[in-house]
């Protein structure tokens, strides 16, 4: 048996590794017997010099085996002895989506509901902020009272009462990658394929869900900056999800421009609530991220087969939106998780408009320096041990193809201090590139499909 350091130079030289070796090193450091630095290591030595096809996926079952997977069966219901716990009768079906990350992606905290208003059961392991990208968990957290560290019994009983349930890896979940995702974050390690693709699907497999829709991304505000890269990664895990027996299909999104028209955690909870309402008109800013939220919504329905047609699909999901069925689990969801549906949201101190520094058109945005506008703010993490300000972030971003003309807002910033706001305003103007002329047409929000 190869030490660890031994381990880390085989993949530093570029050398395969093996299953038992794969096994060792994630068991190791599970308990550890192996310390954060030489997973670091390995993680680094991983993002470059890559892993085949076998190496990711003994990598992810490594990850699965961790730790325990969830038993939805109905002596799960009776060994947790809670109160009003429904157990699933044959016809329930379970389905999660997850995202790869993007910024203003809030997709989550709408699809979630949204499906379980139409009758399946909806329980999504989520995760917090990497690199620029803001974290699901973080944006429910802004709500007063909301937990994300719910107990394996806990998850079981909000998604079987509720009909769904969002919250973090449990201790149970997948261990091994909760201690590497938190290591990955401040590391540099985040956009590397194998990790992702082991990160995503071990958490993803031990929720034990029937199907599974993944929203992978590429862009300027995505891990994976190209259509290509993209492409490979959301075929990598439609390919282990597929080995593990499940139903998976994957959809190719853009993610060159912000998803929405908010920014920041309470901000983006706030734009979410606004769709699920049937009372409020959705804003036009908020179209793109209705659109990519439907079609995920769209091919979970048709996984469990609950409609047989796109246009079935979309007829139940906009009744269900519609008479507000949506928006009461939401809200029945957060009460669940020990949240206050009603409470006001956090709010920051200022506002002011961000000014377009020329007239023209907006040609491209870096996407991920809107991200990192946010974290200089203080509405996501620099370190693993920062505090999030829910309160701070942005609100309706100019988008590529719009006109601008100098000193109109390119967006507007909510934050507490100046000395912060001044390195969001440098940061927001560096990532905008207007020309003088008209932007091209730009392509399609959602791509390509992978099954």
């Amino acid at each position: 048996m190869l030490l660890p350091a031994q381990v880390i130079q085989k993949k530093r030289d570029g050398q395969p590794l093996t299953e038992t070796e794969i096994r060792a090193f994630v068991a190791g450091f599970t308990i550890g017997q192996i310390p954060d630095y030489q997973m670091a290591a390995l993680a680094m030595a991983i993002c470059f010099q890559g892993m085949d096809f076998d190496e990711t996926m003994w990598l992810t079952r490594a990850m699965v085996e961790s730790g325990s997977t969830i038993n939805w069966g109905q002596e799960e219901c009776q060994s947790a002895q809670v109160s009003g716990c429904s157990s699933p009768d044959s016809g329930t079906f379970y389905a999660d989506k997850h995202s790869t990350g993007g910024i203003g992606d809030k997709v989550s905290l709408i699809l979630a509901p949204w499906v379980a208003a139409c009758g399946l059961r909806v329980p999504m392991i989520s995760g917090r902020g990497l690199g620029p990208t803001g974290g699901t968990l973080d944006k429910l957290e802004s709500i007063p009272g909301f937990r994300t560290n719910l107990s394996l019994t806990e998850l079981r009983h909000v998604t079987n009462t509720v009909g769904c349930c969002i919250t973090g890896a449990t201790p149970e979940i997948a261990p091994a990658d909760k201690k590497l995702y938190a290591l990955r974050d401040v590391t540099a390690t985040v956009s590397c394929l194998p990790l992702i693709v082991a990160s995503i699907m071990s958490k993803k497999l031990a929720e034990n869900v029937d199907a599974l829709v993944l929203d992978v991304k590429w862009g300027s505000g995505a891990f994976m900056r190209t259509r290509e890269t993209s492409a490979a990664l959301a075929r990598a895990m439609v390919e282990v999800g597929k080995r593990y027996g499940k139903k998976v299909v994957a959809l190719q999104t853009d993610m060159n421009q912000p998803l929405g028209q908010t920014i920041g955690n309470a901000l983006e909870v706030r734009e979410c609530r606004s769709i699920l309402n049937p009372a409020e008109p959705v804003a036009a800013g908020s179209a793109d991220l209705r659109a990519v939220t439907l079609a995920l919504a769209t091919e979970m329905l048709l996984l469990a087969g609950v409609k047989k047609t796109v246009a079935a699909a979309h007829q139940i999901l906009q009744k269900q939106l519609a008479t507000g069925a949506a928006l009461e689990t939401f809200d029945k969801m957060v009460a669940a998780q020990g949240g206050d549906p009603a409470a006001p949201l956090p709010v920051a101190k200022h506002q002011r408009a961000i000014a377009a520094p020329q007239t023209g058109w907006v040609h491209a945005i870096a996407c991920d320096q809107l991200g990192y506008a946010v974290i200089a703010l203080g509405g996501g993490r620099t370190v693993a041990s920062d505090t999030i300000d829910f309160a701070v972030g942005f609100e309706n971003p100019k988008k590529i193809g719009d006109a601008v003309t100098a000193g109109e807002p390119l967006m507007i910033m909510h934050y507490q201090a100046a000395a912060r706001a001044a390195q969001a305003e440098q940061l927001v103007q560096a990532a905008y590139t207007i020309a003088a002329t008209p932007a091209p047409t730009t392509g399609p929000l959602i791509g390509q499909r992978f099954e």
